[in-house]
């Protein structure tokens, strides 16, 4: 008869075999189950069809991962089989996990991008404007790299009175992130006008840390307007969705952070240009105005004023000597008329034509006012007569 074993040496012997059988092992299928615990370790199950495996990944392997796992996501594990004694389960222990179709840092960065998009990271209207005349920018990157060199080359040839400040950086390798989140802190709190982060050209593991999500937030976090510039024209990372402007290279950074020289100084030569030409417009004006006014004042001498008003009061004393005549004949006239008139009509002067004058109560009036039985004096030039009257009648 066989001896009996305990239930746990049993486990153990389940467990010394597969972990010796089961060393590299490579599963393929879908995840539900799935937990991230506050220690750090992932727990989660993968099935196909008709099985299902539990599975974990530790912390240590656990913090490498580019992307966040997901419900239903499809996946392939790199790992070992182990079992766990005090249940007698067994599981699949992760050290490598990749999307099944799609590379797991493309994955990653789908998933990040999405994320902080919806947090409103990228909206342009919380993006800084950068000023257009940077006295101070600070360079987040390699002091060894060509980056720095290219920046530094740019700024001298555009303009040589920015001051450029470099914040040594590790731009590249799983600690870099670290490194680049304290220079940009470093470098915010020197209040330059412009900050630039970046690096030059590389794979996408070498940039990588630009896509890191603590990278991301420092940059949002900046109160100095920030460029990113990582690697070349067509690579497109976290930190330049997140920056307040994209540069396509470092190079390029300088060139959008820095005004032109060359430029301003063609915009002063035609400023000077424009100047001048205007200054002698104005002066042509005046002149022009200068000569309006001295022939103005050519035909309008005190000499000839004098003239022409002698003339004007020379006319006017003719006109009104001519028109006094004038009047001073016809009132003569009339005077001579009126004279004439009153002879003609006078008493006295009708009288020594033949007529008589009649009176009464010594006032002279017409027959008309003569009454019967009334005393009148007929007067002529000869004879003055006192009547009565008898008898008036009507002819």
């Amino acid at each position: 008869m066989n001896q009996a074993i305990s239930v746990s040496t049993l486990n153990n012997q389940i467990k010394s075999l597969l972990e010796t059988t089961f060393i590299g092992v490579y599963v393929q299928g879908e995840i539900s189950n799935l937990t991230y615990h506050s220690s750090g370790h992932i727990y989660f199950s993968v099935k196909d069809e008709n099985s299902t495996i539990s599975c974990v990944m530790f912390r240590g392997n656990a913090q490498y991962l580019k992307f966040r796992l997901e419900v239903g996501m499809k996946i392939i594990i790199s790992g070992s089989i182990t079992a766990y004694i005090p249940r007698g389960n067994y599981q699949l222990m992760c050290t490598k996990i990749d999307p099944d179709g799609q590379g797991s840092l493309a994955l990653a960065f789908e998933q990040l991008k999405e994320k902080l998009q919806k947090e409103g990271l990228f909206d342009s209207n919380i993006k800084k404007t950068l000023p257009k005349y940077p006295k101070n920018i600070v360079m987040v990157t390699s002091p060894t790299g060509a980056a720095i060199e290219d920046m530094k080359k740019v700024a001298q040839n555009r303009w040589p009175l920015a001051n450029l400040i470099l914040i040594p950086t590790l731009v590249q390798g799983e600690a870099s992130k670290f490194d680049i989140v304290n220079s940009i802190k470093k470098a915010d709190s020197l209040n330059c006008d412009v900050m630039i982060v970046g690096r030059g050209g590389g794979s996408i593991e070498d940039l990588w840390a630009f896509n890191e999500e603590v990278v991301a937030r420092a940059i949002y976090e900046a109160k100095t307007p920030v460029i990113s510039a990582v690697g070349h024209e067509v690579d497109f990372l976290i930190s330049d969705f997140v920056a307040d402007v994209r540069a396509a290279t470092p190079s390029n950074a300088m060139e959008i952070a820095l005004p032109d020289k060359n430029e301003h100084l063609q915009y002063l030569d035609n400023l000077q240009v424009e100047f001048e030409n205007r200054f002698k417009r104005v002066l042509y004006n005046k002149e022009q105005v200068l000569l309006n006014y001295r022939k103005y004042f050519e035909q309008h001498s005190l000499d000839k004023k004098f003239s022409f008003i002698q003339k004007e009061i020379d006319y006017l004393k003719s006109n009104f000597s001519n028109a006094l005549s004038q009047i001073l004949r016809q009132k003569q006239n009339e005077l001579t008329y009126l004279k004439t008139a009153y002879e003609s009509a006078h008493p006295d002067k009708k009288i020594k034509d033949g007529y008589v004058q009649i009176s009464k109560n010594n006032q002279v009036i017409s027959l008309d006012n003569v009454q019967v039985n009334e005393e009148i004096i007929l007067e002529s030039s000869k004879l003055k007569v006192r009547c009565n009257i008898l008898d008036i009648k009507n002819i």
